[in-house]
C-alpha cells in the first residue's frame, strides 16, 4: 500500500495492522464485557466455577439477570457450561480470547 505521505522509509509494509476478522473478534469481546456487572461475573468465573443461584447471591443480582448475562458471555465464547446433577455450573472458557481478556482485566486492576 502506498502511503500519501512518506514519514517512513518503508511505507509498503504495514504489519502491525491487526487483521479484519481478529479486530471485530477483539471488538465483539470489549463490547460483550461492556457492562460492568458483566465484566465482574466473568472475572469471577475465570477463578472458580459457579451456578446460576451462587453468581446471584454473590453478586447481589436476581437470577434472571444473571442468567441474561451469562447467555450473552456465553454467545461470546467466553464462559462455558457444564450440568451437575440438577445444577447448570459456569466457568470461563480456557480459549485465547478469554485469556486475553482475563490478562486486560488483570492489568486493568493495577491502574
Amino acid at each position: 500500500m502506498k502511503l500519501p505521505h512518506k514519514h517512513y522509509q518503508d511505507d509498503d509494509k504495514i504489519d502491525f495492522l491487526i487483521e479484519e476478522n481478529k479486530a471485530l473478534d477483539i471488538s465483539k469481546a470489549f463490547k460483550h464485557l461492556g457492562d460492568p456487572k458483566r465484566l465482574q461475573i466473568f472475572w469471577l468465573l475465570c477463578h472458580r466455577k459457579e451456578c446460576v443461584i451462587n453468581i446471584a447471591a454473590i453478586m447481589d443480582m436476581s437470577s434472571p439477570a444473571v442468567s441474561h448475562h451469562l447467555k450473552i458471555l456465553k454467545m461470546a465464547g467466553l464462559i462455558k457450561s457444564n450440568r451437575e446433577g440438577k445444577e447448570m455450573f459456569y466457568e470461563a472458557d480456557e480459549n485465547n480470547l478469554s485469556e486475553f481478556l482475563f490478562n486486560v482485566i488483570l492489568k486493568g486492576k493495577s491502574l
